[in-house]
Formats: C-alpha cells, structure tokens, sequence
C-alpha cells in the first residue's frame, strides 16, 4: 500500500512541476511516468531517511506520520525527478 501512495504522490507531483515549469515540462504523459518513478523513489528514500525500519503503512493500525512521510517524499521526489528530466532533455535538444 506504500508504494502506491508513493507513486500516486509523485504522479502529482511530477505534473504539478510539469505545469509550474512549462520549459521543462516532458507532457502530461512524461511528467506522469517520470513523476511516479521519482515519487517511488523519492518515498523510499524519505522512508529510509525517516528511520521507519521498513515500517509500511497498515490500514488496520493507520499511521498517520507514515501516510505524511510517504505523500511528501512521494509527491517531492517526483517534481525534483521530473524538473531534471526535463532539464537534461532541453540540454539534450540544443
């Protein structure tokens, strides 16, 4: 369950730069893949980072400090990835 917050966070968070940025923006469908796999592993790396130990989010015990963790980690790892990704496609394009 993690993991899909984590990818829906950076789907998000990917588009949300792609429309903030319009000169680094890959298209709906790039900021989409590539903000899932930014907010994957940016929510990893919050995760790891955090100190959660490996502890996911279990829906019969919510945590709430864990569903934040992930949102944000998911949803910023996604814009940073794709505002690079955008960035070395508009060096690449020259």
């Amino acid at each position: 369950m993690e993991l899909i917050i984590q990818i829906i966070a950076g789907l998000l968070g990917g588009n949300a730069a792609g429309a903030a940025a319009k000169n680094v923006s890959l298209g709906t469908a790039g900021n989409s893949v590539v903000g899932g796999v930014g907010g994957l592993l940016g929510g990893l790396l919050a995760n790891w980072l955090g100190g959660a130990g490996g502890a996911g989010i279990d829906l019969s015990n919510l945590d709430i400090g864990a569903l934040v963790q992930s949102l944000a980690g998911g949803g910023i790892g996604g814009a940073i990835l794709t505002v690079i990704a955008g960035m070395v496609k508009k060096a690449l394009v020259k």
